[in-house]
């Protein structure tokens, strides 16, 4: 039976001499791990849309559960993000994110959204942080993992101003030191407003908002901390963008 679907590159393993097996994230299929006969050879005609972070179109010959490629060409490959290590290990750290995320066989079009939103973003030269602030917030929101930015979760209070990673929850000055304990990072009054923009906005808006440096870094700060607070895991490929910005 062959399947014709559209993806997103977001792992590639070799498997032997010849061939690589790809991790696909679809629309209509979630996460699909299929096999790229012929793909380490030289010229192979897959090589284009079958890198990573490659958007193309797939032709997929499906025998008992397993998918092979039959025939692949690209949609988008994002070369402005190639001529760029920084920014290409930034779009990899999505990607991972993605993989961990998404499940075989369960469609997830809002995440494949996400990242390519985000990747297009990258590419037009937004500045990084709010790009990745934007996507960790978003897709941790997507899994399931929606924060409480309303009051401090303790008293009610509107002044809160830390947030607490483990519990998604805010604490304003007063309860913090004897609410149960926990890590919580400080959130400015602009950083908190940003994140309950990107949470309710439209998905078409998410980066119509604007922030000054300083509470930039913190978003950033707290939104990677969130994610990998509740996904209970670190990612090699953002510990790699880190080490290029020292």
């Amino acid at each position: 039976m062959y399947l014709t679907t559209k993806g997103l590159v977001l792992r590639v393993t070799d498997y032997n001499d010849r061939d690589s097996l790809l991790t696909l994230l679809t629309p209509e299929h979630g996460k699909l791990t299929v096999k790229a006969r012929g793909l380490r050879r030289k010229n192979s005609p897959l090589v284009a849309p079958c890198q990573l972070l490659a958007y193309g179109e797939f032709t997929l010959f499906e025998y008992r559960g397993s998918y092979t490629i039959n025939e692949a060409a690209s949609v988008e490959l994002f070369q402005h993000l190639r001529r760029d290590l920084t920014r290409l290990s930034l779009g990899t750290y999505f990607a991972q994110c993605a993989e961990v995320l998404c499940q075989e066989d369960l469609p997830n079009p809002e995440l494949l959204s996400l990242v390519l939103n985000c990747l297009h973003i990258l590419c037009k030269g937004e500045r990084e942080e709010k790009v990745k602030a934007v996507f960790e917030l978003r897709a941790a929101c997507l899994a399931g993992y929606l924060p409480d930015l309303g009051y401090c979760s303790n008293c009610g209070a509107e002044d809160a101003d830390r947030f607490d990673i483990s519990a998604g929850q805010l604490l304003c000055s007063r309860c913090r030191s004897t609410a149960n304990t926990g890590i919580r990072l400080p959130v400015s009054a602009g950083t908190l407003q940003a994140m309950r923009y990107i949470t309710q906005c439209d998905a078409k808006r998410l980066f119509a908002f604007e922030l000054g440096q300083e509470n930039l870094i913190q978003l950033s700060q707290v939104t990677e901390s969130y994610l990998c607070a509740q996904l209970e895991r670190g990612f090699s490929a953002l510990d790699f963008y880190k080490s290029l910005l020292i």
